[in-house]
């Protein structure tokens, strides 16, 4: 089991260094408050220019791939399980902020990931 678990962890750590292309509908911050036994879901705006590169529609400054976020976000979604804050988040929500198919299927790994760390008790560290 432990060599699976090995050959599982490198694949998604090569996968986790490609290239993706920003979704223009903008991007999540995904943490949990265990007390409260929920997973939120900060979404913010954002701007792709033609090099790929993201800016804050406030203030113009490129937003980083690592450290903290400064921008304002503009929804929050919540929820005790990964179903349901992606019912929330491409259900109930028009128009969907997510506009990319490849960002839908990350979001809803990182969702995914969040419950069990929440069903769990471990710490959740979005990729």
């Amino acid at each position: 089991m432990e060599n699976n678990e090995n050959k599982i962890t490198l694949i998604d750590h090569k996968l986790s260094q490609r290239h993706i292309d920003l979704d223009p509908g903008g991007y999540f911050i995904i943490y949990l408050e265990q007390v409260a036994g929920l997973i939120y879901a900060k979404h913010f705006t954002n701007v792709v220019d033609e090099h790929g590169l993201t800016f804050e529609p406030e203030s113009g400054k490129v937003i980083p791939t690592r450290g903290k976020i400064k921008g304002t976000h503009i929804n929050v979604f919540s929820g005790r399980t990964a179903k349901q804050v992606c019912v929330k988040i491409f259900e109930e929500t028009q128009p969907c902020p997510v506009t990319q198919l490849d960002h839908a299927a990350y979001l809803g790994r990182e969702l995914m990931r969040a419950e069990l760390a929440l069903i769990t008790s471990q710490e959740y560290i979005q990729d």
